[in-house]
């Protein structure tokens, strides 16, 4: 986790999406003082800011939180997104145990 804003990332993330300060600044409801305020690590964001900037830059919210500074929030949703495919792999595993169990008794009431 970054324990500044790490406003070289953001900088490259922008140039790398065709996006500039003054497209975020709008898109968060900021004035170019206010973004310059985040770029300097003198202003936080919100979960909704995170959540924002996520979309715009094409990134994890997680991504854009720790990019952001030690205090970022990550949006509440963006960890119930992790759980849920954590949930679905562990239910694809349990299938597939499922499938080997059958298989080796299958396997154990065919054998002399």
């Amino acid at each position: 986790m970054a324990l500044f804003f790490d406003s070289a990332w953001f900088d490259e993330r922008l140039g790398a999406v065709g996006l500039r300060r003054s497209d975020i600044a709008a898109a968060l409801g900021l004035n170019a003082e206010q973004i310059s305020e985040l770029w300097k690590d003198q202003r936080e964001l919100s979960a909704g800011d995170v959540r924002t900037l996520s979309a715009l830059l094409g990134v994890p919210p997680a991504e854009i939180a720790e990019r952001a500074g030690v205090s970022t929030p990550v949006p509440k949703d963006a960890r119930g997104d992790n759980l849920a495919q954590l949930n679905e792999r562990l239910e694809r595993v349990e299938r597939a145990l499922a499938e080997i169990k059958a298989l080796v008794l299958d396997l154990l009431a065919k054998s002399p």
